[in-house]
């Protein structure tokens, strides 16, 4: 592993490589990236924990630390596969550091023998858009931040015929890693192996099997809902919702998501958030459900030449 080069970085500048125990301080340079852009930070450490502890096993992947003279973090960056991430802390932007992180990302990327990058970015983040779109990035998907608001109790409608509804329990992680991958297999670009997707989900100190329904036909795990709780936060997150193709539009992901509503605010919870993107073709469903746009974001790609 190797950082920038220190006669790219401007003067008083150095980076490392980044490693599992600086989850804490690349959380807080996160989180002040998303205070300063949206008013709210909405990444919790565990899930950079979980970045930043990717087996090399399930794909390649780098990371690399930019602190300044006085030793506080100014940006990071890491690749994963053909997907980069990049932060610039907001005191330290108007400095050409986000440009030196993005290229490092490319040649990681080419060493790693990826022949394409992707990276999201929010729409609000101007000043990032016009980096990627000046070195040749495209968007390729939009993706939508949606909220729901919970100022009193909501319903919960009944579920379908023959379909019965329970909160996740100890003994269910391999059959909704499975159905959620199966689901998932329509739009992900590779199948993720079950110790990454539970490294992700349900081994989060965040997951929250109370505000996690699933759905059963008879004996069979046909949907389900996976949900965090991070703290301090005064709204609960929904990570994943998936119904087997079969079952589809039988009103399944509704019941399923009412009930994580339900269950985050009988824990006092007023709001709910998810992601969703353009390529899954939920949003109108979301939208159905009584849930709005709080913010949108864009995917974007560069095929990568040889360097």
């Amino acid at each position: 592993m190797s950082g920038l080069s220190s006669q790219l970085l401007p003067v008083g500048y150095h980076s490392r490589p980044a490693t599992t125990s600086d989850a804490p301080e690349v959380h807080r340079l996160v989180t002040a990236c998303e205070l300063a852009l949206h008013g709210r930070a909405a990444t919790g450490v565990d899930s950079v924990a979980a970045d930043l502890g990717t087996p090399a096993a399930e794909a390649p992947s780098e990371s690399v630390l930019l602190h300044d003279s006085a030793g506080g973090l100014a940006g990071w960056a890491r690749v994963r596969g053909r997907r980069a991430t990049v932060h610039v802390h907001p005191a330290h932007t108007g400095r050409g550091l986000g440009g030196l992180l993005l290229a490092w990302t490319e040649d990681r990327a080419r060493r790693f023998g990826g022949d394409r990058l992707a990276q999201t970015v929010p729409d609000s983040d101007q000043a990032a858009v016009v980096l990627l779109r000046s070195g040749g990035y495209t968007p390729l998907v939009t993706e939508w931040l949606l909220e729901f608001a919970m100022p009193c109790e909501p319903d919960v409608p009944e579920p379908p015929a023959g379909v019965t509804v329970r909160a996740f329990e100890a003994g269910d992680e391999r059959s909704v890693y499975q159905l959620t991958e199966d689901a998932f297999d329509e739009w992900q670009q590779r199948r993720k192996s079950y110790p990454e997707w539970a490294r992700h989900t349900v081994e989060l100190p965040t997951f929250d099997p109370a505000a996690s329904p699933l759905a059963f036909a008879g004996d069979q795990l046909v949907g389900a809902v996976l949900s965090l709780d991070v703290p301090g936060d005064d709204e609960g997150y929904v990570e994943r919702v998936a119904v087997r193709k079969d079952q589809r539009n039988r009103g399944i992901a509704r019941v399923l998501l009412r009930e994580s509503f339900l269950a985050f605010h009988r824990q006092g919870k007023r709001g709910c958030t998810l992601w969703t993107h353009s390529d899954t073709g939920a949003l109108s469903l979301y939208e159905r459900l009584g849930m709005t746009v709080r913010r949108s974001s864009t995917v974007y790609s560069k095929e990568l030449a040889e360097g």
